[in-house]
């Protein structure tokens, strides 16, 4: 009886998880609940560095100076297909006051995100990185099978807050970066 009851509280443990799951797709769909960090408690700048989907090279030091939205996506993931327009609508309506990036995991070949990017009209480059090392850069912010996440990085390159999850509105995220910007 003891071991029923141990095994029925490690159930309601499982069942209590911020994150939620996807069967066998290899992912975890996050709740989308926004976290910020005090410009006080952020740790050193992100580097990362790799190649879009165009074959372009891209560098996040290279675009410190301003706010930079990193967003973290793969094309056959129903969350991202949900959250790009919020995504597009944010990037015009924070224009050049901050700067917009993707980062592709997952996707076999770049042709696949490609036309993601045509798709849903994405005005921003995405580092393309199939077998998601460029996530390794935000250990310690994104659980790296959280897909979509969302992570807003300061004008120095530091991580100011993170949404593991879709994003819950454009206002949310355009929230998040003007946080940021006033600072």
């Amino acid at each position: 009886m003891r071991s029923i009851v141990v095994l029925a509280c490690l159930l309601a443990l499982v069942g209590c998880s911020s994150l939620s799951g996807t069967g066998d797709k290899g992912y975890i769909s996050g709740e989308g609940v926004p976290v910020e960090v005090a410009a006080v408690d952020r740790e050193a700048p992100i580097e990362l560095t790799g190649t879009d989907l165009d074959g372009n090279d891209v560098d996040l030091a290279a675009m410190r100076g301003k706010p930079v939205v990193v967003n973290v996506w793969w094309s056959e993931c129903p969350p991202c297909r949900v959250e790009q327009p919020d995504l597009n609508e944010a990037a015009a309506e924070l224009g050049d006051s901050v700067t917009f990036v993707g980062l592709n995991i997952r996707d076999a070949s770049a042709e696949k995100g490609q036309a993601f990017v045509r798709n849903f009209e994405v005005p921003y480059p995405s580092v393309y990185s199939p077998d998601g090392r460029a996530l390794l850069a935000f250990a310690g912010t994104l659980n790296p099978r959280s897909i979509p996440s969302t992570v807003v990085l300061d004008a120095d390159g530091r991580v100011a807050a993170s949404v593991q999850g879709r994003i819950p509105t454009t206002q949310t995220l355009i929230s998040l970066v003007d946080k940021v910007l006033d600072e």
